[in-house]
């Protein structure tokens, strides 16, 4: 039997960064670099880092969904279903949004991690829309989360700069008003691309050309001139097809929520692209960039700064290691 039409409510979102503060000026003490040359080159000041021994993915993600539940006015049980986008969870098995199921009572909602790095709030919460929409979910729990400070080698500049922990939460809804919630979506992926961003656990998994990397197996690896310039062309790329898929102008949406991967690739983006800086707000310079926690903790911050409102149209955008880029176009 064929589920009559429906829309998914934004019905409420979390978020969850850890207390300790790493600044620029606390790496000049461990590295060859300075505030200003980090800031010049990626627009970060300070990043949030998690305490190893009381924090991690799993109690990022699941503070964050109970903030977002808490929003929503529901508990851990109204949920059918979680799904959380992540590339640190603590244990191969259980997924992590096992784990976070368990922690806010959900059981037995169903629970199931998406490793899609940078992307993994925006694949997330594509993915929650259409399971909701088909009418196999009523509600479901979206996470992105990653602590990052666990994969990064801090003796190496090239990665150390960058990466701050934090999580972004959303509940959905169903919604009788079909008009309501997702109006286009796009998840891509081209894996020939996959040694530019990645984490080797073991010697075999390291490509030839980078056996003489000084960085330690079980830490994130980059070349950051290759990632720079993947992000610049899809995130423009990702922008454009959500305004031509959807027949909506820069003056139609309200905001990009993008991924906070680096100051001047969103600049970049945005100035060829012709979008106004209040409309691509960024808090890369307070937090860095959080990989899948990115996307989900700004869109939180600017929905309980008020700045984003019911019936308005929200475009989240985001791209990351696999290589992955996705978008997700709301009207709220």
């Amino acid at each position: 039997m064929t589920p009559p039409p429906c829309g998914v409510r934004l019905a409420g979102t979390g978020s969850k960064v850890p207390d300790r503060v790493l600044s620029n000026h606390d790496l000049e003490k461990i590295l060859d670099t300075s505030d200003e040359w980090i800031v010049q080159r990626t627009g970060i000041r300070e990043r949030r880092i998690c305490d190893p021994e009381t924090e991690g993915t799993f109690t990022l993600g699941r503070d964050a969904l109970t903030a977002a539940l808490a929003d929503a006015g529901m508990v851990g049980s109204d949920l059918d279903l979680i799904v959380c986008g992540t590339c640190t969870g603590e244990m191969a098995c259980p997924s992590v949004s096992c784990r976070i199921a368990a922690a806010v009572e959900a059981t037995p909602a169903a629970a199931f991690d998406v490793t899609a790095a940078c992307c993994g709030f925006v694949y997330s919460i594509n993915i929650a829309e259409s399971l909701i929409r088909s009418g196999r979910f009523r509600s479901v729990g979206v996470i992105g989360v990653d602590a990052m400070s666990s994969i990064i080698d801090y003796d190496d500049r090239s990665v150390s700069i960058l990466f701050g922990d934090a999580a972004g939460a959303a509940v959905l809804v169903r919604d009788d008003d079909p008009g309501r919630g997702c109006i286009y979506q796009r998840m891509h992926a081209d894996g020939s691309g996959w040694e530019s961003l990645y984490i080797p656990r073991r010697e075999r998994e390291v490509p030839e050309h980078d056996r003489d990397n000084p960085i330690r197996l079980g830490h994130l690896r980059m070349n950051g001139r290759e990632v720079f310039r993947f992000a610049v062309t899809r995130f423009r790329e990702t922008v454009e097809d959500a305004l031509a898929g959807t027949g909506l102008s820069v003056d139609d949406v309200s905001l990009f929520v993008c991924h906070q991967s680096n100051e001047r690739i969103i600049a970049a983006a945005r100035e060829k692209i012709g979008i106004p800086e209040e409309k691509m707000p960024v808090n890369i310079d307070r937090f860095g960039n959080s990989s899948a926690g990115s996307v989900g903790l700004l869109f939180d911050q600017l929905r309980k700064s008020g700045r984003c409102r019911e019936g308005e149209i929200v475009c989240l955008v985001a791209f990351g290691g696999g290589m992955t880029w996705a978008s997700s176009v709301w009207r709220i």
